[in-house]
């Protein structure tokens, strides 16, 4: 297996689409301080109103709005909240998974290396790592503009940082196994670009959610990925908050297994 994520590492660094994806993940948050800046602030207030962006009395309705935010409940909005995240991040795990296939390089692969759980789980590392980096990074590019906008939002405890990106990058990379899931299964690009927006968007759980809660039987889908991404906590208050990491660390477990039965049930 070593070979194989030494040769997903390397395809990974030459690859122009994990480069990409990250670029707008870069954007969006460029775009949200910005637009931020010009809504919420004094200073900001001082070229959107003139320009005709906001009316007078919108921009002191909008006086205070920022409130208690701070930097990681920021980057939490901007970033994982709503899937956004996980839409980017999917987006890239199936290129990468479907290219494969695609490209009839599975072919190659499989028949340099028989067993066929070292391709999932070279993959689900692979995932583990570029999702590291993508969060870190990314959280990082985050405190650099708060920097650049006159920090405007105050920053946040490192505990409270380490908590809750530890735990979202367990969740994000289930969502990435996931994914793989899907690829494995259909070996369709187009099937695992609807399945990655459906599933990050939560189209698909949040209406089963709201059926079920009207049945009273919706308790269970509150530990969804996409669920618990938008109402884990932010910060460790008591032992109960640690089941995220269960949720996490359970989904990535199950849906690499799955991953890895389907690939040994089909043909290549």
């Amino acid at each position: 297996m070593f070979n194989l994520l030494r040769m997903d590492l390397y395809r990974v660094k030459r690859s122009k689409s994990v480069y990409v994806c990250f670029g707008l993940l870069l954007l969006g948050t460029v775009f949200t301080f910005g637009l931020t800046w010009l809504m919420e602030t004094k200073q900001g207030q001082e070229i959107s109103v003139p320009l005709g962006m906001i009316s007078l009395e919108e921009a002191k309705e909008l006086d205070g709005m920022l409130g208690d935010m701070d930097l990681l409940r920021f980057f939490r909005q901007i970033c994982l909240d709503g899937g956004s995240y996980n839409l980017i991040f999917g987006i890239w795990v199936m290129l990468f998974v479907c290219a494969d296939f695609q490209s009839g390089f599975i072919k190659n692969i499989m028949a340099l290396h028989q067993n066929r759980w070292n391709y999932i789980g070279s993959k689900v590392i692979t995932a583990w790592i570029v999702d590291f980096c993508y969060l870190v990074f990314h959280l990082l590019f985050t405190m650099l503009m708060n920097r650049l906008f006159g920090n405007m939002l105050p920053y946040t405890g490192w505990k409270d940082i380490v908590f809750y990106i530890s735990w979202v990058w367990f969740l994000t990379t289930a969502f990435a196994s996931l994914t793989i899931f899907i690829c494995i299964l259909t070996r369709s690009v187009a099937a695992g670009s609807v399945a990655v927006v459906l599933l990050s968007s939560g189209a698909i759980v949040r209406p089963l959610c709201a059926i079920l809660e009207s049945l009273h039987m919706g308790e269970w889908l509150e530990y969804s990925i996409v669920i618990t991404c938008d109402l884990g906590p932010q910060r460790l208050t008591s032992v109960k908050d640690l089941y995220v990491y269960v949720v996490g660390f359970g989904f990535l477990i199950l849906y690499t297994m799955i991953s890895g039965i389907v690939l040994r049930k089909k043909d290549i």
